[in-house]
């Protein structure tokens, strides 16, 4: 085990977009429009992003391609969102790399979901063995991925109870869109150790940038004596710490539809990773924050507003279809990755009707 690890836990609460990966049309990685799309997110009220998830693409992208992405977007991102990589990969050792390199690029947490390929051996010890060793030696917090309709093995319950004793797993997206599941990884997860975090001074995440000296800040301090003296020669600006306080965080349930995100929030759930806010931030903040509020009638109104949005563009168009939502209001999306297709007419008509009052 390496040292030093298990010292960097981190508050999940909010929502979080799940981002996408645009192409250029010959299928190359167009990094340009990652930055434009992770500066735009950043300027939102979403609690931070998910690099390479399921709706980045990660399985089609390869692996120096997906270091490229984690680096891009991270510079491009504000130090106060939360970044979270997506490293899955079949191997322990494979997602450890990833893991690491996530690591360097100052993400605050890594999203992992089960191997797929060797289907039939994936048995509960096998998936607790592989999960249990990523997060052995992986430098950043383990959230954990159960995504059914992608991956063959889903996470039971029982199992994530039992994962969430490792002091370097400290939650789980679920997004099978069932509210009684997540109701029950609450239940099940409630007795997990409990965990000291930073916060900042409005009980908001303190991310790793957050809390790194800048050394890249732009000059333009200069001193009395300099000015003084007649030089001028500029410097940089000395750093301001960011003041923090601690908090206590249990295992943290992460709602993965955006169909039941205020059902989930009422079972429990933390927070959100929506393919939804890739397109519609707006409107997935918009219930999270009636929530908290404490107004369930805005927030089942807000609910309701995204309920076939959510349904026909994320759950049934898929990638094809987030990414063109994405070009329709007014983020970069394009053409999916092959083999993947992109939407017919009617399909792009459809989605414009859905999206003609949830433009953001």
């Amino acid at each position: 085990m390496r040292a030093g690890l298990y010292n960097k836990q981190m508050l999940l609460e909010g929502v979080f977009a799940a981002v996408t990966t645009p192409f250029y049309s010959d299928e190359r990685v167009y990094y340009r429009k990652i930055e434009a799309n992770i500066a735009r997110y950043s300027r939102s009220l979403l609690a931070g992003m998910v690099v390479l998830g399921s709706t980045g693409e990660a399985p089609l992208v390869g692996d120096a391609e997906s270091r490229e992405v984690l680096r891009v977007a991270a510079e491009a991102a504000a130090p106060e969102k939360v970044l979270i990589a997506g490293v899955g990969r079949e191997s322990v050792k494979a997602t450890v790399e990833l893991a690491v390199a996530a690591a360097e690029f100052r993400y605050d947490a890594v999203l992992i979901r089960p191997p797929s390929y060797y289907a039939r051996q994936m048995s509960s010890a096998a998936v607790l063995h592989y999960f249990r060793s990523v997060a052995d030696r992986s430098p950043l917090p383990v959230i954990l991925y159960n995504i059914p309709q992608c991956v063959p093995y889903p996470i039971p319950v029982d199992l994530a109870g039992e994962l969430a004793g490792h002091p370097n797993i400290i939650g789980i997206k679920d997004s099978s869109g069932k509210v009684e599941r997540i109701g029950a990884l609450v239940a099940a997860t409630q007795h997990a150790p409990r965990r000291t975090v930073p916060v900042t001074q409005t009980f908001e995440p303190a991310t790793a940038r957050m809390l790194e000296p800048r050394a890249d800040a732009e000059g333009g301090f200069v001193s009395a004596g300099d000015l003084a003296g007649g030089a001028a020669v500029a410097t940089a600006v000395p750093a301001i710490p960011v003041k923090t306080r601690s908090r206590e965080v249990g295992f943290q349930v992460l709602c993965g539809s955006g169909s039941v995100v205020l059902e989930s929030l009422e079972c429990g759930a933390v927070g959100a990773i929506l393919g939804l806010a890739a397109f519609a931030p707006q409107a997935c903040q918009e219930i999270y924050l009636a929530w908290k509020d404490h107004d369930l009638a805005l927030a089942r109104e807000k609910q309701e507003r995204i309920a076939m949005a959510n349904q026909r563009i994320v759950g049934a168009l898929g990638i094809a279809g987030v990414k063109y939502a994405c070009d329709f209001n007014g983020y970069y999306g394009g053409r999916p990755r092959a083999p993947l297709l992109p939407l017919n007419a009617e399909e792009r008509i459809e989605i414009e009707h859905l999206l003609a009052e949830i433009r953001n």
